[in-house]
């Protein structure tokens, strides 16, 4: 994309003095692993894509199926049993062909998960169960990388940043041996959820690219959709 195609494109999110030409050029030369391309993947990549970062990792090892789509709005009927890397691609490269996608359908693995991580800037978790958070959180102690945290049930959510050297995922849930034995979230999900605690994890990966202030790093936001509360919590 040449550059008056970029002024063009990205004009309005340009006007705003926290992002301008130097925040945008950030945005296109930076990279994101997204792990997890579910209820709160889907939020996420739409709009890391429409922002214009210029690299998105898909990390998920499923087929889009049915009931998914209720919440997982980045999909169609026509794409049941499509690969999600696969129709995640497909769906995002037509809102961005500058954009260049990779794709990991064996998803994050202790195998692969040093060797993913380290490629890229930040990871966004968009997962649904506790064994793979912890895996992302120490992969990404180790390669010095921040990520961002997200995670629904019915009507509540959470999201939260870790950067190294701050409180991380551990200290928010420390029994691991527990919690890392329990199987994937099945329960119910409200549908406007995910979208919500999506964005907002989508709206962290942008300011820390942007170098804004104001992130979760050593906060948690707590989010009930039932009752229409937000509230912060100190780390």
């Amino acid at each position: 994309m040449n550059t008056a195609d970029m002024d063009s494109r990205y004009s309005r999110q340009m006007l705003l003095p926290e992002i301008g030409e130097e925040g945008q050029h950030r945005l296109r030369e930076a990279s994101v692993l997204v792990v997890g391309l579910g209820g709160l993947g889907c939020p996420v990549c739409l709009y890391l894509t429409g922002a214009g970062v210029g690299r998105l990792g898909l990390c998920d090892t499923d087929e889009v199926s049915l009931s998914n789509l209720h919440r997982q709005l980045l999909y169609s009927e026509r794409t049941i049993g499509v690969p999600k890397t696969v129709a995640a691609r497909d769906r995002l490269a037509a809102i961005s062909s500058g954009t260049r996608f990779d794709l990991h359908p064996d998803g994050l693995t202790p195998g692969n998960g040093q060797r993913l991580v380290k490629d890229y800037d930040l990871v966004i978790d968009c997962t649904d169960n506790h064994a793979t958070r912890y895996l992302i959180e120490e992969i990404c102690s180790r390669c010095g990388k921040p990520w961002i945290h997200g995670a629904i049930s019915e009507f509540s959510g959470h999201v939260a940043t870790f950067m190294p050297g701050h409180p991380g995922y551990s200290e928010i849930f420390p029994d691991k041996e527990a919690l890392s034995s329990l199987p994937k979230a099945s329960g119910g999900v409200f549908t406007p959820l995910p979208g919500l605690v999506g964005t907002l994890q989508a709206a962290e990966a942008l300011k820390l690219i942007c170098g804004m202030e104001g992130t979760l790093v050593g906060r948690i936001l707590l989010i009930n959709l039932k009752n229409l509360t937000f509230n912060t919590v100190e780390l």
